[in-house]
């Protein structure tokens, strides 16, 4: 039987991604397609747990793991309160507010409730978040807005924008606490924040339709043409929603979230594609441009990451409007699954402390 650890889970749409780590050293990762056919039997994201559960268990059995030595099982953390960067065990506190988000509902929350499930089926093991979305280390400015019963809220890829700025800290010998950062995520939802010595001090809420336009979410549309697409008789609230959060973007122009297929049709010289692609670099850059104020010009490093980074023609047309910024890099796909076996270690190692959430 093979030894491990730390078991790391990250539920996505389609797709449970599944890696085990003996310590530093990764073992095996895998992440388990899941059809529409699959799906189709749950009427909830939340009745999927077990379906999940029981593919990961199966897969380790399969593959020869001792179940028995793992000491965390870890995910992404949801859309709960706002919380401190950490990492949070997960407790009955936790997991109702995962299921009953005050955010919104999105795969995301099924990441605490997948671990817990998890770790419940092997003694000794416990079940843990690392820096979940609602991440909140905004400034009191950035959270105003012209409407006194509005306020902008720290809904962002926290995870995978603190591991990459600390991933390009430690590749350039700097402390991440010392240095002032943008780092644009992009992929089904795209959000840019301003780091300025280890804090995310402003960055636009992506999930709830602020920014720039990505592969599955509309980002800023004008809010008279929202407000009369309500009340046109022609759409229900849940389809405004869905054109915000998930039906939106990439996936509203082309029917499709293949990055490959998009790019092919710009290859076989479909225009009206590549303005679409070249609109939505010119969306991240003029983020980006907003968190460049914010910080006063005063930047070390411009990161781009996420999936969508693997795009040469989208980093190209933002690389066209940013690069005199500051110096830039391209950080593509995440590193989530990494960050998140890396906080555990440190659990494990007594390096860090697991943070309670109430």
């Amino acid at each position: 039987m093979m030894t491990f650890n730390i078991l790391v889970v990250n539920p996505r749409d389609k797709e449970t991604q599944i890696a085990v780590y003996e310590n530093y050293k990764l073992r095996y990762m895998i992440g388990r397609k899941h059809t529409n056919e699959d799906l189709s039997p749950f009427d909830s994201i939340y009745d999927q747990v077990d379906f999940r559960k029981n593919i990961v268990i199966k897969d380790l059995k399969n593959n020869d793991f001792d179940l028995s030595e793992v000491k965390i099982v870890i995910s992404r953390g949801g859309l709960i309160h706002p919380v401190e960067s950490g990492v949070y065990e997960v407790n009955e506190q936790l997991k109702q507010d995962l299921k009953d988000s005050p955010v919104g509902e999105d795969i995301i929350n099924l990441g605490g409730l997948l671990a817990d499930a998890i770790a419940a089926e092997i003694p000794g093991s416990r079940a843990m978040i690392a820096d979940p979305t609602v991440v909140d280390e905004l400034e009191e400015i950035a959270r105003i807005t012209g409407s006194p019963d509005i306020m902008r809220k720290s809904i962002f890829h926290a995870l995978n924008q603190k591991a990459v700025a600390h991933l390009h800290a430690e590749t350039h010998k700097q402390n991440y606490e010392e240095m002032n950062l943008i780092v644009a995520h992009m992929g089904n939802g795209t959000t840019v924040g301003a780091h300025r010595k280890g804090k995310v001090i402003d960055v636009n809420q992506g999930f709830g339709g602020d920014g720039p336009f990505s592969m599955i979410r509309s980002g800023s549309l004008p809010l008279v043409d929202i407000v009369e697409m309500c009340f046109s008789g022609q759409k229900t609230k849940e389809d405004v929603q869905c054109l915000l959060t998930h039906c939106g973007g990439l996936y509203a122009h082309f029917k499709t979230t293949s990055l490959s297929e998009i790019e092919q049709r710009i290859k076989d010289g479909d225009e009206h594609a590549k303005l679409i692609m070249e609109a939505m670099g010119y969306q991240v850059a003029k983020c980006i441009g907003e968190m460049y104020a914010v910080l006063m010009a005063e930047v070390d490093a411009i990161l781009i990451t996420g999936e969508l980074a693997h795009s040469t023609i989208l980093v190209r047309k933002i690389l066209d409007h940013i690069e005199k910024f500051a110096p830039t890099f391209i950080y593509p796909g995440d590193n989530e699954t990494k960050a998140m076996a890396a906080s555990a270690l440190r659990i494990i190692k007594g390096e860090m402390v697991v943070k309670t959430y109430a």
